[in-house]
């Protein structure tokens, strides 16, 4: 990463601790009345208050630019006429001046002493940064480090800084005289350890920072964010730490951007070629959510790039930033006319803050005229009210002059804020932190008698390294009620506020609580309702995702060479539900149960089988009935006129017997309907197949019979001992008892039982008759298809055999009809499920034993009835004739 080298001044260090180390540490007697040395280039900007116990503190509340150094001329202060206030920086310095005044009013702290302070300015400067450390080691107006005057007294400890690369170079010089250091910077990781034994860091720790920013956008359910980080060591951990956790938690990467640091970007045509990539990045992108991380000038320098492209690139609308502690909103004296709607609808972490009582009257009795010992108001002063005072060392920028009487409350939110802020929260607790150790050090002093009277205090102050016991576990509650306590890593036990930036037409600027993050305690709260989102999106949650949900019934299909935040949402196949949105496949609902219409949602499957409530089953029934009565009906026509020559004719018995197994073959059809039984199962198919070879057995009785008749008419036929009722009743006997004897092994070896088919149809429960053995099943139908492709066979063979009363015609023609039925069963009982499969078969047995009857003993019923002069032997004769 690019970075600037006056931030990162490794050689300058090296030269500073060798410095320090060689120079010897002496304490001026108090007799010697002056001291010749003198600091060439003094801090101008700090703020110093006596007190018999020193706090140091370097903060960031003025920017002075830096020049070149040419070591071809002494540095000067020039630059400081161009000093730029942050005026929200200052809020930091007043927040550790309040503190000193309440501890200094409450004497059951530090009793009969007083605390002071000497707060420097940092500059924005690593080569100040370190000059600031070291006067705060060295006589009041003299840089001599290790050098004191008078008795003047090193700082206890020392507070500081904003920026954790701030806070490194403190410690670097800090950790070699062992006085702590309070930072309320992110807490950044030092690898040395002298140096981390220094420091206490009084904001949480910044990993905890990166699971609330996961954890905001896992809440709101976004999938599809873009990253814009800064240049520099802590934007490359940012994205070492989040990626990987954002690709684990099913978020999407948009895009990535990294852009430099404004102190490395050195042409404004730099600056416009950043901006257009940037902006042209943010506008084509659909994620409606960017994640920014960086610090408070990246703030000011994303406000920039508006400004500078405004003529070419329309507001950012339609996306929510989403920005780290570390980027707090500030505006310049020069950008206080310049739109702040690209910022409206932010979400911001912040450190967690509280009001302490009599901050707001402390803010209000500040008074640049009065405070001679703050060397920071003058400048915050003319820069936030755009004001000049008529002695002010600054650049002249405004027509006003100031009287000093301007009220603070006054000021637009993005200038200075009357609320106590995060970091000035911070730096407050490390003030109270500082004193309470001292109360608790010098309470243990006292209670073993080590050191006596006033003396007691003078030691202390000599021996600051022995705070860090003290400090390390210091706990107490301060003036709001908040627990202020060290983890054992010299981090406080606290956490982050979620803030949303909301501002107004009148280009007012507030910041609005909306949530808690506290890792110690587990809590991660929001108020989703109290949110107020950009206008963009009418007051309704946005949505970032690369694809829409998919709803429930669809599952998710990746789309090939695309990060897995972009789908497609496929129906789920036939059978199978999604119960969620955004489900990667799609599951079989239980046996009992089958998918509604939307496939979201598993129902029970209701029980079915052939009834005889249901119209289908009740129309078999009837019709099952009806046959049944008309056999019944043409059996008592033939045993009525049983001893006429058409009864007579062929087989009387044979006759009958065809008779009743057709009403039986009707009758047998009602044990198909109804629920089914265990006693139902075994009959039905039973019954079926030996009623019916018995019928189909007596068909071809009657039909060898016919032909046997007809070739004993022959002289010298042989077939005349075969004519006669034993040759059929054989016929009928043998079939019949083979098909009987395959029913016996049938249910011998895997009989028909009870069952429930869950599959057949989606739907149903189907409850049916199990056949055991489907090929037991098989062999039946084939058994009876042979019967009565034998019994075609010879009825056609008979056809035209000449009798008036030659039944072979009728027989053709009922096997045609029984043969195509039966022909169509199989085909029609394979592809039907559930109660029509029985349904096939009533009807395949009602329609083929229909058949038969009617085929076969209609012609026969019309004689007797309706032409009984037809029926007698002298017209049979007479046909004969002819």
């Amino acid at each position: 990463m690019r970075k600037e080298e006056s931030l990162y001044p490794d050689g300058k260090i090296a030269v500073v601790m060798l410095f320090l180390m060689l120079w010897s540490h002496t304490v001026c007697k108090s007799h010697i009345a002056k001291c010749t040395t003198r600091d060439p280039l003094p801090i101008l900007y700090k703020s110093v208050q006596k007190g018999d116990f020193m706090i140091g503190g370097i903060a960031s509340p003025i920017y002075v630019p830096s020049e070149m150094v040419s070591f071809e001329a002494l540095p000067n202060n020039i630059l400081n006429e161009m000093a730029v206030a942050q005026t929200k920086n200052y809020q930091h310095v007043l927040a550790l001046v309040f503190a000193v005044k309440e501890i200094n009013e409450k004497l059951h702290i530090l009793q009969n002493i007083t605390m002071g302070y000497h707060i420097s300015n940092s500059y924005f400067n690593a080569i100040k940064v370190y000059h600031a450390t070291m006067e705060l080691l060295s006589t009041k107006s003299r840089f001599v480090p290790n050098y004191k005057c008078d008795r003047e007294n090193s700082p206890i400890a020392v507070i500081g800084g904003l920026k954790s690369e701030t806070s490194f170079y403190m410690a670097t010089v800090l950790s070699i005289y062992g006085i702590p250091q309070l930072t309320y910077s992110s807490a950044l990781t030092m690898n040395d350890k002298v140096t981390a034994l220094s420091a206490y860091h009084m904001v949480p720790d910044e990993a905890q920072q990166y699971k609330g920013i996961l954890g905001l956008i896992l809440h709101f359910r976004w999938t599809w964010i873009g990253l814009i980080v800064v240049d520099d060591e802590r934007g490359e951990v940012f994205l070492q730490t989040m990626v990987p956790l954002f690709s684990v938690n099913g978020i999407c990467l948009a895009f990535k951007e990294v852009f430099p640091q404004a102190a490395v970007i050195d042409y404004y045509m730099d600056i416009l070629g950043y901006a257009q990539k940037i902006l042209d990045v943010i506008m084509g992108s659909k994620a409606n959510i960017i994640v920014y991380f960086g610090d408070a000038e990246t703030v000011s320098y994303l406000r920039w790039l508006v400004k500078l492209l405004k003529t070419e690139f329309p507001m950012i609308k339609g996306k929510v930033g989403i920005t780290t502690v570390q980027m707090d909103f500030s505006t310049n004296f020069y950008q206080r006319t310049w739109d702040l709607q690209v910022i409206h609808g932010f979400i911001s972490f912040t450190f967690h803050a509280n009001e302490p009582p009599g901050f707001q009257q402390f803010l209000h009795s500040r008074k640049p005229l009065q405070d001679k010992g703050d060397g920071f108001i003058r400048v915050f002063w003319e820069q936030a009210f755009l004001c000049h005072f008529s002695d002010s060392m600054l650049v002249k920028e405004f027509d006003e002059n100031c009287t000093g009487e301007e009220k603070l409350e006054s000021l637009p939110g993005e200038v200075f804020e009357m609320g106590m802020s995060g970091h000035s929260y911070s730096v407050y607790n490390a003030v109270y932190a500082v004193a309470h150790a001292l109360h608790a050090m010098h309470s243990f002093s006292y209670k073993h008698q080590t050191m006596m009277g006033g003396k007691t205090w003078r030691h202390l102050n000599q021996q600051s390294w022995k705070l860090h016991h003290y400090l390390r576990r210091v706990t107490f509650n301060n003036s709001v009620g908040d627990e202020v306590s060290f983890d054992t890593n010299g981090v406080i036990k606290t956490g982050y506020d979620i803030v949303n930036w909301v501002t107004c037409p009148n280009q007012s600027f507030l910041r609005v609580k909306v949530g808690r993050m506290d890792p110690h305690n587990q809590v991660f709260t929001i108020n989703d309702d109290a949110i107020t989102w950009p206008t963009w999106f009418n007051q309704t949650k946005p949505l970032s995702v690369c694809t829409e949900s998919c709803q429930p019934g669809q599952s998710k299909t990746m789309k090939e060479g695309e990060p897995f935040c972009c789908y497609t949402c496929n129906p789920c196949p036939k059978g199978k539900i999604s119960t969620q949105k955004d489900m990667n496949y799609c599951v079989t609902c239980r046996e009992d149960l089958y998918p509604n219409m939307g496939q979201y949602q598993c129902i029970p499957k209701y029980i079915t089988y052939l009834s005889y409530e249901e119209p289908l089953g009740f129309t078999l029934a009837i019709f099952a009935l009806f046959f049944s009565l008309i056999t019944i009906w043409v059996l008592r026509i033939f045993i009525k006129n049983h001893n006429t020559s058409i009864v007579k004719a062929n087989n009387r018995s044979i006759t009958y017997t065809l008779l009743i197994s057709l009403l039986f073959c009707f009758l047998s059809s009602l044990l198909f309907i109804g629920q089914p039984e265990k006693m139902t199962c075994l009959l039905r198919q039973m019954a079926f197949g030996i009623i019916f070879s018995v019928s189909v057995s007596c068909v071809l009785a009657k039909t060898i019979t016919v032909l046997l008749a007809f070739m004993a008419t022959k002289p010298g036929s042989m077939m005349r001992k075969w004519v006669g009722n034993k040759m059929a009743n054989a016929v009928v006997l043998c079939c019949s008892l083979t098909q009987t004897g395959i029913c016996i092994v049938w249910l011998a070896t895997s009989p028909p039982f009870p069952d429930i088919d869950m599959h057949s149809v989606p739907k149903e429960i189907i409850l049916e008759c199990n056949e055991g053995s489907a090929i037991m099943f098989y062999c039946v139908l084939i058994y009876l298809g042979l019967l009565a492709f034998v019994s075609f066979t010879v009825a056609f063979l008979a056809r035209q055999l000449p009798d008036s009363f030659n039944e072979a015609k009728l027989i053709t023609f009922s096997m045609l009809v029984f043969c195509s039925v039966w022909l169509s069963f199989v085909p029609t009982y394979l592809s039907t499920k559930g109660k029509y499969m029985v349904a096939v078969e009533i009807f395949s047995i009602l329609a083929s034993s229909a058949g038969l009857l009617g085929c076969i003993f209609l012609p026969k019923c019309y004689i007797i009835t309706l032409r009984p002069e037809l029926n007698n032997r002298e017209q049979i004769m007479n046909k004969k004739v002819k």
